[in-house]
């Protein structure tokens, strides 16, 4: 194992792999930090000691990860991200919600006390914080049952039957937003420039925000004309380039080995140059994303919408919603048809078509034609 530094905060990270503790700590907390690293059952191997710290006690002696005894909400909270949360597509949100309901629930809570009342205690504090249904059960129910079904299943925990679908709170029916040209036009100009070719990809392409972050050259063929994205559940599709995309990713393809989409760095953190490029990140992006529509000064508008964007605009072009469900990947042309929506303009032209037709004929047959 091995100490890294992340804004001056130190986290427990393995050597040998990607995984990570989710915790963050600032150095005045060096002692809490091997308490935690303990009480999450970590494997801790003697290394370099980090950063001119003790790392005696750390590293000293070995821990083993043991199911066979019970857990607290800590330890499995850890595990779960060792073995799931880490490799999520936005596992910088997943580790945001397991540092939350860490602090909601309590790490020494022992997950055999978890019950109904506990789910529904951390849903009554979630939307106390004035955020969405949608975003209670992301960020609460979802991962709680995910945690405890894998402590249950996996480590052969003792955990306690809840009732999830009680839990699930109703969500509004997704409502779809449309970017016209100009306001498409506006966003483009208000983005940083290094961030513009990936919004530009997300209105041409559909694709969302993670597998625009994760898209490496690796998966772009050229020859084929062709780039596969890898999406929600980690499932893979392959979509054909249109001549827009095709030159879009043309003029990106010399600017960083692997990553599509790269940023140049103007204020270089630890271990970074200045003047270089580096790939884009999910909270990068987010951040560029934030202050872009403040630039651009456009309401009701997400970056999600960029999808409704172009799924709209395919259909109304071709009027086939199959096309559209491979573009988006959806499984279900259900589904696909929540984005694929008929706008007013094209109800009122409908209309106006169909009312037109009866007088039309009307008037030729009285011209005698």
């Amino acid at each position: 194992m091995t100490i890294a530094r992340h804004n001056n905060l130190n986290q427990v990270c393995c050597d040998t792999c990607p995984a990570s503790y989710p915790n963050t700590y600032a150095d005045e907390d060096w002692g809490v930090m091997v308490a935690d690293a303990k009480t999450a059952g970590w494997i801790i191997r003697p290394i370099k000691p980090a950063a001119g710290r003790d790392t005696s006690d750390l590293f000293g002696k070995a821990l083993q990860f043991d199911a066979r005894k019970p857990l607290n909400f800590k330890a499995t909270a850890a595990q779960y991200w060792t073995e799931v949360g880490q490799h999520h597509a936005t596992s910088d949100d997943t580790l945001r919600t397991l540092d939350w309901l860490e602090s909601a629930v309590g790490g020494t809570t022992p997950i055999s006390d978890i019950s109904d009342a506990t789910v529904a205690r951390l849903i009554a504090k979630r939307r106390g914080e004035g955020v969405s249904n949608a975003t209670v059960n992301r960020t609460v129910t979802q991962p709680m049952r995910a945690i405890l079904r894998r402590a249950r299943r996996t480590w052969k925990q003792a955990v306690q039957d809840i009732e999830w679908s009680d839990h699930f709170l109703e969500e509004a029916q997704e409502r779809i937003r449309e970017a016209k040209a100009d306001e498409e036009a506006t966003f483009m100009e208000a983005i940083r420039g290094d961030y513009a070719p990936a919004l530009r990809f997300a209105f041409l392409s559909g694709c969302r925000r993670e597998e625009i972050v994760g898209l490496c050259w690796t998966s772009v063929d050229f020859f084929n004309r062709e780039f596969t994205v890898t999406g929600k559940r980690n499932k893979s599709r392959t979509i054909p380039m249109t001549t827009a995309i095709y030159d879009l990713l043309w003029s990106l393809k010399d600017n960083h080995p692997t990553a599509v989409f790269s940023y140049l760095c103007k204020r270089p953190r630890e271990g970074q140059v200045k003047g270089q490029r580096y790939p884009i990140t999910m909270e990068g992006f987010k951040t560029e994303w934030r202050r872009t529509k403040g630039r651009a000064k456009i309401a009701d508008f997400r970056f999600h919408d960029a999808r409704h964007t172009a799924a709209t605009r395919l259909v109304r072009a071709t009027g086939n919603l199959k096309m559209a469900q491979q573009l988006l990947g959806h499984t279900e042309l259900a589904t696909t048809s929540r984005y694929a929506h008929v706008t007013k303009d094209d109800l009122r032209a409908g209309m106006e078509a169909a009312t037109a037709s009866p007088q039309a004929k009307k008037t030729r047959k009285a011209k005698g034609e």
